[in-house]
């Protein structure tokens, strides 16, 4: 297993900065996603990493190793790209075996190791198919024992389940999580599907114009954003604005046009002052409704429109000064009919982010 670290690493095409002085670390063995939207650099980190391009500025280390100027064969890096590039005139063990072949592995060695690859992602009885005899799962988890087979020091994943229908994906979701760990292998994963990244990955990084705005587990940047953009791209989320009555220790209280919320800061090293403009956001489903209010961290509304979906109900909730929540109800009591002429939501003061910007 190997670290990766990247160093004030920039790359620009003509006067556009794809990236901008990036410093990332990815630990030994982790598996690390790149989560953001369509371009903000990710893939363009991504094939920095693989070298198929050269960065403008800064370093890549692979481990101890500066690779930073190495040609994509001397990376040792296995790939798997969006739409798998399978050969579509060789068979399946072909497929695999190709990178051995051009590493002039012997043809013994080429034979276990293609075969071990294929069984480790349950294809070996698929071996002498042609890629278009196959499903697309099936597709992937080949191009995925491509990459394993020529015992990469590191693999890099570009966006490789976006192809796949939605039964597909969360079975690959597993089955990819499952090889990276079985190999102890530190990977780099592309993607713009937040669920894909909060369900497989042990930490990410979401990128915003060519800059890292936040690095951390899913639990972290999920319920606490440093900033509107992440809270914006990761899951839904009610912004709603106000001005700092007080601060200090992580937390604030927000005066807002429907009530006072205290909350957690977002970004604790950037506290605000009093009298500031602030955004608070709240998840959907950190929303509690009930017929009785408090004083703080309540708000007294009604529903509007509403979604049942059996275990939960999506509701707007129609507040003062013509604000509108969106609010999850998981076993839904407040569903049509049900649903009084009054109701309060509210809210506990960990589920509250103040974001400065």
């Amino acid at each position: 297993m190997i670290a990766i670290q990247i160093k004030q690493l920039t790359k620009r095409f003509g006067s556009v900065a794809a990236l901008q002085q990036l410093d990332l670390t990815v630990n030994p063995g982790e598996l690390f996603f790149l989560l953001g939207p369509s371009g903000c650099g990710k893939t363009t980190l991504l094939r920095c990493l693989a070298g198929f391009h050269r960065p403008d500025e800064g370093r890549i280390f692979f481990g101890d190793e500066d690779v930073t100027a190495l040609a994509p064969h001397r990376r040792n890096t296995g790939m798997v790209f969006q739409n798998y590039a399978l050969w579509p005139h060789l068979t399946v063990a072909e497929n695999v075996a190709f990178g051995l072949e051009e590493r002039r592995v012997e043809p013994e060695e080429i034979r276990r190791r293609t075969a071990e690859a294929l069984e480790s992602v349950h294809m070996g009885a698929q071996a002498a198919r042609r890629p278009n005899e196959l499903s697309g799962g099936q597709q992937q988890r080949v191009a995925l024992a491509r990459a394993l087979v020529v015992r990469p020091r590191c693999l890099l994943l570009d966006e490789p389940l976006s192809n796949l229908d939605a039964k597909l994906r969360l079975e690959m979701r597993g089955e990819i999580r499952r090889v990276c760990k079985e190999f102890k292998l530190t990977t780099v994963y592309v993607t713009h599907d937040q669920k894909e990244a909060l369900s497989v990955c042990d930490r990410m990084a979401v990128l915003d114009a060519g800059r890292i705005l936040q690095v951390g587990t899913p639990q972290e940047v999920y319920r606490c954003p440093a900033r509107r953009t992440v809270a914006n791209f990761i899951g839904e989320t009610d912004f709603i604005p106000g001005t700092v009555a007080a601060a200090g220790g992580g937390r604030a209280t927000v005066d807002t046009a429907i009530g006072r919320f205290d909350g957690v800061l977002g970004d604790p090293t950037q506290p605000p002052r009093v009298g500031a403009e602030v955004t608070v956001a709240i998840h959907p489903e950190c929303w509690v409704l009930d017929r009785e209010g408090r004083a703080q961290n309540c708000v007294q509304g009604r529903i509007g429109e509403s979604v049942y979906l059996g275990d939960m109900a999506q509701y707007e909730f129609l507040c003062a000064a013509g604000v509108t929540l969106k609010i999850v109800e998981l076993n839904p009591r407040f569903f049509g009919a049900a649903a009084p002429a009054a109701l309060y939501a509210r809210v506990e003061p960990a589920d509250v982010v103040v974001l400065v910007e």
